[in-house]
């Protein structure tokens, strides 16, 4: 099949896989034939537990939450800036069941919808998947881990310092009220403690 035919989040997706495991021609004839390019449009959502979670996404652009809902509140659960694949939570054990989590835009977004019947298909027929599944989930658990790490962090403003050192790009991306949720603290504790790390600054200057 032409390369040519591709659009342009699928030559992103498959350029992404490449740079992890070389790919074979037959692999990337499946990511033609099987996927497609979802625009989301900034506070929209691309899943919600209404909806069956059949698809990881590959962000080609923009800036994605993952988030859960309690009492009422938002909970953030991650952040994604583009350049990865993301998802819904899904338990390998129950695959009909629909997520519990929401995924939402930030930002305009442009993605790549990846069935999960087509990953079913390549770790069947290429062995090359099984390299990329093992090391795309190494980056995932570590990218857990810290997330771990951070909510353990008694002080709050040691965890908004240590957000801060993980994901520079978020402290000047993401909104302050999905900050604050992922850190687990109020906006106005969060706002203290920018306002308290900015005074310094000033008084230095």
């Amino acid at each position: 099949m032409p390369f040519s035919q591709a659009s342009i989040s699928q030559i992103e997706l498959i350029r992404y896989f490449n740079s992890i495991q070389p790919i074979t021609q037959g692999f990337i004839n499946q990511i033609i034939d099987n996927t497609f390019t979802v625009n989301v449009k900034k506070n929209k959502f691309l899943l919600s537990p209404l909806e069956p979670n059949s698809y990881l996404f590959f962000v080609n652009s923009g800036l994605v939450r993952g988030f859960i809902k309690e009492d009422g509140k938002d909970i953030s659960t991650w952040f994604s800036f583009g350049k990865e694949i993301i998802g819904a939570f899904r338990d390998p054990a129950n695959t009909v069941k629909p997520s519990i989590e929401y995924l939402q835009a930030l930002e305009d977004c442009e993605l790549l919808a990846i069935p999960y019947d087509l990953i079913d298909k390549l770790y069947l027929e290429f062995p090359e998947t099984n390299v990329i599944g093992r090391k795309i989930l190494a980056m995932q658990y570590h990218q857990a881990s810290e997330s771990s790490i951070l909510a353990r962090i008694p002080s709050a403003q040691k965890r908004y310092e240590r957000f801060m050192e993980i994901s520079p790009l978020g402290v000047t991306q993401i909104p302050l009220k999905c900050i604050a949720s992922y850190l687990g603290m109020r906006m106005e504790t969060l706002s203290r403690i920018r306002n308290k790390m900015v005074k310094p600054k000033k008084d230095a200057a």
